[in-house]
């Protein structure tokens, strides 16, 4: 872009010198010496003029000694006798007032002509690649033909529901007549909903692809300008460009940018985005149908669409694209692995059960951060251990090995990690231990890893006391080795973790007896203006004190249940801190090993394997400790069960 701005400045600096020197040359051209009348003919008369030019009452010449001279005669003053008389050689030609007059508008014309084009140039920059002057209000969508790099179904896994939803609409586009003998009509809009990274974009492309139709694509904040009416132009004319290309499908990402809930604005709901919004659900199903195009939205903000929106006969399907399951991320990673050399021991199984809720974009970003890892090593094949530290790197964070620690943070960090460890073994309900360390990753100085065994989507109250007490077991073990007056601030990140647990458990859940089955968690509320207003709900003093105490309560419990494991099984919580001090990294198996009394077996030239039963689990939930009290994403929040 650079480069375009200089040359364009240099083009206008080539052009300001041409015009200087169109206007500098006729100056230079014009003979030296201009006589007056009186002049001209006392040369005459004296014998020094050798040759004229008559134009018209102008006169050019050249006297005897080559000097060039020119004057302007009066009319009617007989200078052609004198010149005849006093043998001046006499040419006569007539003068081209027209021409010059026209090439003297040009020259004065040509610096406005250049300011007005100049003009011009940077306003069709300004309006977005040269659509024009006029363009403004014209449709931003782009219009795909996919003759390379062509998507497919088969490049799209782990979501089968979503593709089985949308393969009746690529059927319906290929032979319309085997729907329309029955009385069905095509659908005229499907909006996928997921979080980010499910592969929404992705599965609208293989729709297209699929299908073989023209495929428009825009962005929903392409329709949002600051002039009111833009946005609205912009949806007719993409419409009209779609009915030119019908059957097709138009595709708008991020539609929540446009279709937010109408209301919430200022001047009486006139503002740009409810005009866009407004011309979008008329052209959609209005009085006009426009038949043969469908159009198909995504979003991961469904809850803040405009109801109008929604209804069926716009959107006539909803399609869930959600996080895959097992099986969909082992497609997945099967797909990714497509282009990368794999050595024998990768087991793409393996790695999905150990990868519970990554998207189809983290399980892409996983494959390609042990490639390059591989890479890095100089390795020719990708092996399974690249994968585990790629894993490992992505849920928690590259290590800080230059990060130096004192001797006393460190037995500090190895004996809180060891008790989070010691009480997730010992507690009724979790998960395995995958790994333990204390090297520090992320803004973390150490973590225990927990992994459930399969796809989890609801909680019990046991494994949410028992994760209460997991939680809370690192401030017991500092308490019980150190001292209650040497307590760090450590924790703070574990003890937010439990209290946002403890609260969700009374206010959301009802696991409480006092305050009962209501929930008193915080309302969604209503969009306003682009954001969001939370409306709490309304609790009394007294409801307000008796969810502190229960919060409170759930909390102390868990407290109380870590102090007793760790007193009781005092000799494994040593040992675990002896050998992290030792041995940094710990996988499950040689925690398990460790507390058996028997030392871990390393391999010095390959990092630590987790355990075979932890590797069958997948990765999320982790326990940090975090001296700048920040959560290590993916967390000990609990995730909600279904609606």
């Amino acid at each position: 872009m650079n480069f375009r701005n200089i040359l364009v400045w240099a083009i206008l600096l080539v052009l300001l010198l041409a015009l200087f020197n169109m206007l500098q040359t006729p100056r230079q051209a014009e003979p030296a010496n201009q006589l007056n009348y009186s002049q001209f003919m006392d040369n005459v008369e004296a014998g020094r003029v050798a040759q004229v030019t008559i134009e018209g009452q102008r006169i050019r010449g050249e006297l005897t000694n080559g000097t060039q001279f020119r004057t302007e005669v009066p009319p009617d003053a007989g200078v052609t006798a004198a010149l005849r008389q006093n043998d001046v050689q006499i040419t006569a030609s007539t003068p081209e007032e027209g021409g010059m007059n026209i090439w003297g508008i040009l020259l004065s014309w040509f610096p406005m002509l250049l300011l007005i084009g100049v003009w011009i140039f940077f306003m069709r920059q300004m309006q977005g690649g040269g659509k024009g002057a006029m363009g403004f209000g014209k449709s931003k969508a782009k219009l795909l033909t996919e003759k390379t790099g062509r998507v497919t179904f088969d490049d799209v896994a782990g979501i089968d529901e979503a593709k089985e939803e949308l393969s009746e609409i690529v059927e319906f586009l290929k032979d319309p007549s085997k729907f329309q003998r029955l009385g069905g009509k095509i659908p005229k809009g499907a909006l996928l909903i997921g979080p980010p990274g499910t592969g929404k974009t992705l599965t609208a492309r293989a729709v297209a692809g699929e299908a073989g139709v023209p495929f428009f694509t825009i962005s929903g904040s392409d329709f949002v300008e600051m002039f009111v009416g833009v946005g609205a132009s912009r949806v007719r004319d993409m419409f009209e460009q779609a009915k030119k290309n019908a059957p097709c499908i138009i595709f708008i990402d991020e539609i929540d940018a446009v279709g937010r809930s109408r209301g919430a604005g200022l001047g009486g709901g006139n503002d740009e985005r409810e005009q866009t919004l407004n011309q979008l659900l008329v052209e959609m199903d209005g009085f006009e149908a426009n038949e043969g195009i469908i159009l198909i939205a995504a979003t991961n903000r469904p809850d803040v669409l405009d109801p109008a929106l929604l209804r069926p006969g716009r959107f006539d399907r909803q399609v869930v694209v959600p996080n895959p399951d097992v099986t969909g991320r082992e497609k997945i990673l099967k797909v990714h692995m497509r282009d990368v050399p794999l050595s024998d021991d990768v087991d793409p199984k393996v790695i999905a059960r150990g990868t519970p809720g990554f998207s189809g974009a983290d399980l892409a970003n996983l494959v390609n951060e042990a490639a390059l890892m591989a890479a890095r090593r100089n390795k020719r094949l990708v092996s399974m251990a690249d994968f585990e530290e790629a894993k490992d790197k992505v849920m928690m964070g590259p290590e800080r090995r230059s990060m130096v620690m004192s001797e006393k943070e460190k037995t500090l960090t190895a004996y809180h990690e060891a008790g989070h460890a010691i009480v997730a073994l010992n507690v009724p309900a979790s998960d395995p231990v995958h790994k333990a360390t204390i090297i520090p990753r992320g803004r973390a100085l150490g973590m225990v890893m927990q992994l459930p065994e399969g796809d989890k989507m609801s909680m019990t109250y046991q494994e949410m006391t028992s994760r209460l007490a997991i939680v809370m077991g690192g401030r017991i073990a500092e308490e019980i080795k150190f001292g209650k007056e040497n307590v760090t601030s450590g924790a703070a990140s574990d003890i937010q973790q439990a209290t946002r647990l403890a609260r969700a458990m009374v206010t959301q859940w009802g696991f409480s007896d006092e305050v009962g089955p209501v929930d008193y968690g915080e309302g969604q509320g209503e969009v306003f203006l682009g954001q969001q207003i939370v409306q709490s709900k309304s609790v009394s003093a007294e409801t307000a004190a008796k969810i502190e105490k229960e919060v409170k309560a759930l909390i102390e419990t868990g407290l109380s249940e870590a102090r007793r494991i760790l007193t009781e099984k005092n000799a494994d919580w040593e040992a675990l801190s002896q050998g992290l001090l030792e041995y940094e990294t710990l996988s499950g198996d040689e925690i398990n090993a460790l507390l058996r009394g028997e030392p871990p077996v390393r391999d010095t030239t390959v990092p630590p394997k987790p355990s075979s039963g932890d590797t069958s689990s997948g990765a999320v939930p982790v326990i940090d400790d975090d001296d700048d009290d920040v959560a290590v994403p993916g967390g000990l929040e609990p995730r909600p069960g279904p609606a």
